[in-house]
This record gives C-alpha cells, structure tokens and sequence, in this order.
C-alpha cells in the first residue's frame, strides 16, 4: 500500500455551510474546530504521521472584526475542550505561522499547546494560524542572508539545506493536499513543501468532511501514479 506520512488540509467552507444552515458564520467556525478532532482521528488510525491544517492565513485578517475576534479566542476553547484526549492519543501539537502577532492570550494557548505536547511521538497535528507561504518563504531567505552574512552557511546552498529555514524544517514534504468546499486553487499554503504533492479538490465544507470522505481521499490518493518528474515504467 502506497504509503501516505503527510496530508494537508486547508479547511475551506465553514462560513458558507453556517449560512446554507441558518445560522452565522462563526458557527460554523466552531463546528470546523470540532472536526479537526475527528479528523486528526481518523488520520492517525489510518498511518498518517503529520496533519498541517490551515487554520488562518496572514489574509485572512481582512475578514470582519467580528469574526477574526472569534477565530482567535477558538484555540483556547478547542484545547480546553481536547487537549487532554489528545495527549492520551500521543499526538504532538506543533504551530506554524507569525505567532507573535496574535492576540496575547491566543499566542499563549497555543504555545502551552505545543509545551504540553511536545514530548508525544503520535501524530504530529500541526496548525497553521498567521500563516503564509511566500511570507515563509521570504523569512527563511533573509533568516539564510544573514546566516551567510555571519560565516555560519554555504552560499551554495542546496535544496535540502534551504529547506532547515523553513517553519516546517522537520517535517517530511506533504504527500497529499486536499481543499474542501470546491475551491480549487492553494491560496498561499505550503508552495514549497507541495512540489510533488497529488491534490484533491472535494465538494464538502470542512464541517461536512467526514472520516468517510478522508478515506475516500486517502484511497484516490493510492490508487495514482507519483512519478516525480520520471516517466511511466
């Protein structure tokens, strides 16, 4: 069986599921939370080593007042509510994003998130908040500059060493990318670590993105044909 260690997710569509219910989008917020539980669930039963969500972006401070404020207190409900559970399962809670550009209290949940953790060798659930890829990017290449400025790395640098500057240093590349709600473009997640990553596009929100239709994904993922730039043999 084609083995899967990395899947990432960017977790589209919990506002536009709240409205098509009735009710208002940071329903659907919290329902999004509440899922990421049952999926990171079902990713570890099924072999999946690293899960990176894509919680918020660095453009997503554009929304509303309202609705970021109540993104930003989530984290401390959600780990107050799973935290225990999760480190009986052994996962290990790992950040990535500009953290210190949160709100105090959620920099701090999300920190003691990582603390309480970090001992755990189950799967690595990793939440991207305050997170954009070419911001990573540029700050791994200024991070690199100054590095080479100071003697303490090779201007000829290779991939593999560039890679060490990134938020995601000890990370494998992501093996399998999926987008809920039908969206189909990346938005600024992850550019350089899904080089080779097979994408999926599913219809369902995220609150409606069942273990089932991770499975499925999982299973469509398997059945492709990963050559890396070779050709068919």
């Amino acid at each position: 069986m084609k083995e899967c260690r990395h899947v990432a997710i960017i977790m589209d569509g919990n506002g536009r599921w709240a409205k098509k219910q009735g009710m208002p989008r940071t329903a659907g917020h919290l329902a999004g939370a509440d899922n990421v539980r049952t999926i990171a669930i079902k990713a570890s039963e099924m072999g999946v080593e690293y899960l990176t969500l894509y919680a918020f972006s660095t453009e997503n401070w554009k929304r509303s007042k309202d609705e970021v404020s109540y993104i930003m207190k989530l984290p401390g409900v959600f780990f107050k509510k799973y935290m225990q559970e999760f480190i009986d399962r052994g996962f290990r809670m790992r950040m990535l994003g500009e953290l210190d550009a949160l709100p105090p209290e959620t920099e701090k949940v999300l920190h003691e998130a990582e603390e309480e953790s970090k001992n755990n060798t189950g799967l690595s659930l990793n939440i991207a908040i305050n997170y954009g890829s070419q911001r990573e990017i540029l700050l791994a290449a200024r991070h690199y500059a100054q590095d080479v400025r100071d003697g303490k790395a090779d201007p000829m640098i290779d991939e593999a060493g560039f890679e060490k500057y990134l938020m995601t240093k000890d990370f494998p590349p992501v093996d399998l990318l999926i987008r809920t709600s039908g969206e189909q473009r990346i938005s600024n997640y992850l550019l350089w670590q899904i080089a080779y990553a097979e994408l999926e596009f599913v219809p369902e929100a995220w609150p409606e993105f069942t273990p089932q239709v991770f499975e499925r994904c999982l299973q469509e993922y398997r059945n492709r044909d990963r050559r890396f730039g070779g050709v068919r043999q």
